[in-house]
């Protein structure tokens, strides 16, 4: 067999709430080229068969079948991806998923359904240093979700709510129980939902902003998982780095696609690795996944 000059290549992002699936086109020495993208909520279903049915919608969006793969990438819960040809870190995915969204970030905050966790790269996506909230802290999507559940807010409507915030009312910041019970009080005080969810941003903004301050961050910051877009937490984040005297040097940016950003780095570092074991004969290897 020969090394091929394009690689078609699959990332799986496993998460604790979703899985997401993008689809590329690689070709040395060009940029790579986004054929398809798919997610879909884990919910009470068994994430096994949230992973077969995303990669499907994903290929009949590209036009694809399995078969076409030279490699599958999976990244989080590699245990759910029975299939794949190898696994990769989630932060060196996401570090590689953000360059490719913006060649210009080099540092990620990624904010998922359990923890955050940001991180600092170098050009190449290269990961320098990398802080986590821990699991039981109430800065993370799924803290988020259970609020708005609770409140009788769509999760879509909570960003736009909290801008238009009055007197936002603070939160715990440390245990989501605790910051449940806060806004259970607040509602029986009649406190203004937007006023609640900015509180629930800011709390959660404070612990972003000193973990990009613990990664010694600078220049430009792609915020990437569930909250990616929810334009509430992005002001308050912004809000928060500049009450930490850190405005100057960080730059909170986003992009529509950055809840694929774990999906499509898997994908890239799978086509590195493609090309690598390719190099090196490692056919065997390369053709594990199809066995």
């Amino acid at each position: 067999m020969q090394v091929k000059p394009i690689q078609i290549t699959a990332g799986i992002d496993a998460g604790a709430s979703s899985v997401k699936v993008a689809i590329i086109r690689s070709r040395a020495g060009q940029q790579a080229e986004v054929l398809a993208q798919s997610v879909q909520r884990i919910r009470r279903r068994i994430v096994t068969e949230v992973v077969e049915t995303t990669i499907d919608q994903a290929c009949n969006e590209a036009g694809l079948t399995r078969a076409d793969f030279d490699y599958i990438a999976s990244t989080g819960d590699g245990d759910a991806v029975e299939f794949h040809t190898g696994h990769f870190y989630s932060m060196t995915a996401h570090a590689r998923g953000a360059l490719l969204l913006d060649p210009t970030v080099r540092s990620v905050m990624d904010v998922g359904a359990l923890h955050a966790r940001a991180i600092k790269m170098d050009e190449r996506g290269k990961v320098l240093g990398h802080r986590m909230t821990s699991q039981c802290a109430s800065g993370s999507g799924q803290f988020v979700e259970n609020i708005a559940r609770y409140l009788g807010v769509a999760l879509q409507d909570v960003g736009q709510l909290s801008t238009i915030a009055a007197n936002p009312e603070q939160v715990s910041g440390i245990c989501a129980v605790l910051a449940e019970t806060d806004v259970i009080n607040m509602v029986s005080r009649g406190i203004s939902t937007p006023d609640i969810l900015k509180g629930i941003h800011l709390s959660i903004a404070g612990r972003l902003a000193r973990l990009l301050r613990a990664v010694k961050a600078e220049g430009a910051v792609m915020v990437t998982g569930g909250l990616a877009c929810d334009e509430g937490l992005l002001l308050a984040l912004r809000e928060s780095i500049d009450a930490l005297g850190k405005g100057a040097a960080l730059e909170v940016r986003a992009v529509p696609d950055g809840i694929y950003a774990g999906a499509l780095g898997a994908a890239l570092l799978g086509a590195w690795r493609w090309d690598t074991l390719a190099r090196q004969g490692r056919w065997d290897v390369l053709s594990a996944h199809a066995a």
